[in-house]
């Protein structure tokens, strides 16, 4: 089959992630396999697999009319037979197709990561482009009950992300820390990913955990976040135990010099990260958003979200119980490799692409 997947960039993202991963596998199953991007390039180029045919559109201004064409022509050269859209790179395939005489069918992916905020996502643009979509893939439960009650397309299916657990790339840098004592967030620097109150669980910490670091692993845009975290860090109880790694190449080495993995995010899709840490045998703290909980199930410590002290609570039993961290680490991993797994997940996404 030849599929091409597309993507609005390369940052180390989910939806990136996971569209780098599907293009990969695809190829390593023996598909005829694309990746295409819209508008950036960036550090999930490195992690494309050789087999995998790339396309960068280079795109410019809000519609990008010669993105628009290069992309049309590249579909008919390649006899393209299905168009993978994820999150908003949708709105440059629908208008590929729509001037093309026989397009080929077209898969919206929507990994929208804040799924419990759904009130407040323009819906009326996704509800007219929706009468194009083939067919709709949600990451989480709720989205695909959005999907089903705002749009305009009669199939939709929820299909759990997956993760693989690339080579590892020796750590370009050692972590700080004691070894043995490392807490790490893996996500942007957004405010849903909600850094700010981890920072504020990591102070509530007993004195006796002073030992205990905490490394923040993603890209920093720069922006008024960014400046807020900076601040609260130079926090004396934070300055000399909380590290901004930056966004990195050796994610899969940062993980394996971690203890715990922990996600405080306000809102969720389906995180990949959260499934990196399980291949990675990590114990995790996650909140209570998106499919979080359902994809840790009995296998970590599942908070709410926006509650500092129970966060604070939750890192504490894991650091204060070596037995218990070592219990959900190998669970967390199971269940990960059971129920996440990229060869369940390519048969599912061939049934779609058939349906």
């Amino acid at each position: 089959m030849k599929v091409l997947q597309i993507i609005d960039s390369l940052e180390a993202g989910g939806a990136e992630r996971m569209a780098v991963n599907i293009a990969n596998v695809l190829a390593k199953e023996g598909h005829d396999s694309h990746l295409c991007v819209t508008r950036k390039e960036g550090l999930l180029q490195q992690a494309i697999a050789p087999e995998v045919a790339y396309l960068f559109l280079n795109k410019k201004g809000k519609i990008g009319w010669r993105a628009i064409f290069k992309l049309r022509s590249y579909i008919q050269q390649h006899q393209i037979e299905v168009l993978h859209a994820h999150s908003t790179s949708a709105y440059i395939a629908v208008l590929a197709l729509v001037v093309l005489k026989n397009p080929p069918k077209l898969i919206w992916h929507d990994h929208y990561g804040k799924a419990d905020q759904l009130d407040q996502r323009p819906h009326n643009i996704w509800k007219l482009i929706s009468v194009f979509f083939d067919q709709i893939i949600s990451v989480n439960k709720r989205l695909k009950t959005w999907a089903e009650q705002e749009l305009n397309c009669k199939k939709v299916r929820y299909l759990e992300n997956f993760a693989v657990k690339v080579s590892t790339v020796p750590l370009l840098s050692p972590l700080a820390g004691t070894v043995g004592k490392r807490i790490v967030c893996l996500a942007n620097l957004r405010e849903q990913k909600d850094q700010l109150r981890l920072l504020q669980a990591f102070e509530k910490l007993a004195p006796e955990y002073h030992e205990w670091t905490l490394h923040l692993c993603g890209q920093d845009f720069q922006d008024a976040y960014s400046k807020e975290l900076r601040r609260h860090i130079q926090n004396p109880v934070l300055v000399s135990r909380v590290f901004l790694l930056g966004s990195r190449p050796d994610v899969t080495a940062v993980l394996n010099a971690c203890d715990i993995g922990v996600l405080s995010s306000k809102s969720e899709g389906l995180p990949v990260a959260l499934l990196e840490y399980g291949l990675c045998e990590l114990p995790v703290v996650v909140t209570d958003v998106g499919a979080c909980k359902e994809v840790v199930a009995d296998c970590g410590l599942v908070v709410p979200p926006e509650n500092p002290e129970l966060l604070a609570a939750a890192l504490e039993e894991l650091i204060s119980n070596r037995k218990l961290r070592d219990l959900h680490a190998v669970q967390f991993r199971e269940q990960v490799q059971q129920h996440y797994s990229s060869e369940l997940y390519v048969k599912q996404l061939l049934e779609v692409y058939h349906s």
